[in-house]
């Protein structure tokens, strides 16, 4: 129960105190402060009807009294918003603002490295300690603690505001915030340590958050439809392509509460490329899929987004309602000699059009280019087939 809710509260209680004392460094001591004291009193008091308020006045009492402390940072003291009085026992829930928004307008910022965005995304909202963020991108605790040394000091540094942009900027942010999200989910669906669990909560905060903006609601429905078919995606150590997952092991209630929240981001007026591919997630789950929508779908993210990518994802589509050999033009129009799924979607049209060597020649391509097992096993046994 602590747990769980030290997990809940860890991004909002950040939140609350980076905008508080303006220092990242400062607001991860006084909150860790808070969370220790918590773990030591709430199993004999119990846990307050308001943990959140109860957590930020504690680490903001906590801060104040570090501040007091330290002489060099007294002159400090008069601009503090917290009264001295401010007492232990007393937690008002409606005056304790929600800043988890410009926290991750401030994690996410342009000016920090991509990889800083996503350390920093998972140690300030996801409350991830830096093991875990450093296991989960295979790289060792030293070298993610400096990615996160860094980051911090490049806001402290450029005077990065803590803040939601203007609207002028917001429609660009709020890509990268979504971008940021997107990517720490691919890192989790690929089956490292499970990333996928932390970008939804990360997703469900974003679209709790900005309420009005459909392509955060689209996100959110991509991220939780895909997730539901996390356990189905292999058997045992060996990838399992879509029509031959078992559905008995998909959560159907997750996939509801994913279109509950495409649902949410079309009555928005959501067209955007999020809220397209949910809705392609989200056909893809139905018992008989209508290949030619997905194919069409497909065809709008390619004008959406003009990725070479989505339009080899569009001719698959195209094969799966019957017609490979147009699949197969779209395909051999593209220049993606270098990725694996380019080569092992070609040799499946070949191998349906009865098209035999060239089949076997574009899967020997993609097993080249397979660095993972469980990859490695399903070209193999493609190759087999011949």
């Amino acid at each position: 129960m602590l747990e769980k809710t030290f997990r809940e509260e860890w991004g909002r209680v950040l939140a609350s105190l980076v905008g508080f004392l303006g220092d990242f460094d400062k607001a991860e001591d006084a909150a860790q402060e808070a969370f220790a004291i918590a773990a030591e009193r709430w199993p004999v008091s119990g846990v307050p009807d308001t943990p959140g308020a109860w957590l930020v006045t504690t680490a903001r009492n906590r801060a104040i009294d570090r501040i007091r402390r330290e002489r060099t940072l007294a002159e400090k003291i008069p601009l503090l918003t917290v009264p001295e009085a401010a007492a232990m026992d007393e937690f008002d829930e409606s005056g304790i603002k929600d800043e988890r928004l410009e926290l991750i307008f401030t994690c996410c910022h342009p000016a920090l490295p991509l990889e800083g965005q996503v350390a920093l995304t998972l140690r300030a909202l996801g409350g991830l300690e830096t093991a875990e963020i450093a296991r989960a991108f295979l790289v060792s605790e030293e070298t993610m603690k400096r990615r996160l040394s860094r980051a911090k000091a490049k806001i402290k540094a450029t005077g990065i505001s803590f803040a939601v942009p203007s609207a002028h900027l917001l429609a660009d942010r709020l890509d990268a915030v979504l971008a940021v999200i997107y990517l720490i989910y691919n890192e989790g669906y690929s089956g490292r340590i499970d990333l996928g669990a932390e970008a939804i909560h990360l997703g469900g905060v974003l679209a709790a958050l900005m309420p009005d903006e459909p392509e955060a609601h689209g996100l959110l429905a991509l991220m939780m439809i895909h997730q539901a078919r996390r356990q189905a995606r292999f058997s045992g150590d060996d990838l399992v392509l879509l029509e031959d997952q078992d559905r008995s092991l998909w959560d159907e209630r997750q996939i509801a509460a994913g279109r509950a929240a495409l649902d949410r981001a079309i009555a928005l007026g959501g067209r955007g490329p999020y809220v397209v591919q949910a809705a392609i997630a989200s056909l893809q789950t139905r018992a008989e899929i209508d290949w030619t929508q997905v194919a069409a779908m497909y065809q709008r993210l390619v004008e959406l987004t003009g990725s070479p990518v989505v339009e080899l994802n569009r001719a698959a589509a195209l094969a799966q309602a019957g017609d490979p050999a147009t699949a197969l033009r779209a395909v051999d129009g593209l220049d993606l000699d270098g990725y694996l799924y380019f080569h092992s979607t070609r040799g499946e049209l070949l191998r349906r059009l009865g098209r035999d060597a060239e089949a076997r020649s574009a899967y020997r391509r993609a097993l080249d280019l397979a660095t993972s097992p469980p990859e490695r096993r399903f070209l193999t046994r493609r190759l087999e087939l011949f």
